[in-house]
């Protein structure tokens, strides 16, 4: 392989240049990556401000110095965090190392994401995370009320089953009035139980037809009230203002939702239908013979065993409308704007990315700073501090030395100076002496 005059072969004069090019580069670097560490690290302070208002309730003098410091912590935190980073790790050489403070490093992001990123995240959603609570509220509260006005419809349905079970007897007490019956024409035992039964038939039956207008305006009324709360979910103004005015209106659309579903009635047909056959006053008969008093008795049993099969019917009608699946229970529970955007995370992705990453983008500096520290060092590696000397460097080290040159030249001329004078001092005396 030709080696260059220098020594270097070609491949080790390319890693050279190249380690060298990329210092040069870390060097223009690094003289604004503190500030642009710091201009971070101080807007991750400020929407932490801002999420941690959203939390605190009073807005007293000491709940926004709390604000602040907490905010200030932060920006210092983050600050120190990545600085110690920036420089630490890309300088390890060991494996051991370089794993010990990438764990470390992934151990900070979590607790800065912890600290700092989810309130940020609440400054940049938590109005859109509170409102999308709201519009969730109303689709529950929404269908809470159309399964409570089903129900209640499906108990008003029941009227038509009383309605049938009531004209057919009365249809038999005409025939028992007539004689086509028992054959005793007129208003004997057998009609009287006829018409008792109806009777309580149309009773149930008028009290279920009045629940009818009851059910249709309270299902209006919902309805008004869901409008309202759909408003609040998108009107202008701060969001815990409306928050305030939702909550009333739910309140209000619960009671409208308890009142649906105690005009179901279908508990009421249940219990009817139970009595029908149970609550039979039997008259005493009153037919002139034995045979019409026989044929009165036969009657009256099988218009027993008919109320006993309209009681059945009526019954099953009844449970079916009671096994249907009641209303959900539903009631709103104020939220924060930070529980709202950690209960949403899904539907806020884009702010989440947005708050993680306004914290954690030192991360990212801090491997490329690790992986080109990583190609300076392979590209020097093997070589004499001989070799690595740029001209720059000789020309430092040049200047270096005449400096030393100078300083050793100043003190050897002092010395000298300084052992003339002692020299000369020597000479007086001696003089002196002599004369005397």
């Amino acid at each position: 392989m030709t080696e260059a005059k220098s020594g270097l072969t070609a491949e080790e004069a390319k890693g050279l240049r190249t380690a060298k090019e990329l210092e040069g580069h870390l060097n223009w670097l690094d003289t604004f990556t503190s500030a642009a560490l710091g201009v971070l690290a101080v807007a991750s302070g400020i929407y932490t401000y801002l999420g941690v208002s959203s939390l605190l309730e009073d807005n007293g003098a000491i709940t926004f110095i709390a604000a602040v410091a907490y905010s200030i912590a932060v920006s210092v935190g983050i600050f120190v965090f990545w600085s110690y980073m920036l420089r630490l790790l890309p300088a390890m050489r060991s494996a051991g190392g370089f794993i010990g403070l990438t764990v470390a490093t992934v151990v900070g992001s979590l607790a800065i994401i912890a600290m700092s990123s989810w309130l940020n995240a609440a400054a940049l959603a938590g109005s859109a995370a509170v409102e999308q609570h709201l519009e969730n509220t109303v689709r529950d509260y929404q269908q809470s009320l159309e399964q409570a006005h089903d129900i209640a419809l499906g108990g008003q349905a029941l009227g038509r089953e009383v309605e049938r079970a009531r004209q057919s007897f009365e249809e038999l007490a005409e025939l028992e009035q007539s004689g086509d019956l028992s054959g005793a024409a007129g208003r004997g035992a057998v009609f009287r139980v006829l018409t008792q039964k109806s009777e309580e038939l149309r009773n149930l039956e008028e009290q279920i037809a009045a629940q009818q207008p009851l059910i249709e305006e309270a299902f209006e009324r919902g309805n008004a009230i869901l409008a309202r709360m759909r408003e609040l979910t998108v009107a202008p103004g701060p969001v815990d203002r409306r928050s305030v005015q939702f909550s009333e209106e739910s309140v209000k659309l619960a009671g409208v939702i308890s009142q649906l579903n105690q005009y179901n009635v279908a508990p009421l047909v249940a219990r009817a239908a139970e009595d029908l056959p149970a609550s039979v006053v039997l008259p005493e008969l009153d037919g002139r013979s034995t045979s019409v008093r026989d044929a009165q008795s036969a009657t009256i049993t099988s218009v027993l065993n008919a109320l006993d099969q309209r009681s059945r019917t009526l019954r099953t009608a009844a449970e079916e409308v009671l096994e249907m699946e009641p209303p959900i229970q539903t009631a709103y529970n104020p939220i924060s704007r930070a529980d709202a955007v950690v209960r949403y995370a899904g539907n806020f992705a884009p702010s989440w990315a947005g708050a993680i990453a306004i914290d954690l983008l030192p991360a990212v500096l801090v491997f490329v700073l690790a992986i080109t520290q990583a190609a300076i060092r392979s590209g020097r590696d093997g070589m004499s501090i001989e070799e690595t000397l740029t001209l720059a460097d000789l020309k430092a080290a040049m200047n270096a030395m005449k400096d030393v040159e100078l300083t050793m030249g100043a003190a050897d001329a002092a010395l000298q100076e300084r052992a003339a004078g002692k020299q000369d001092t020597e000479q007086g005396g001696a003089g002196q002496g002599g004369a005397g």
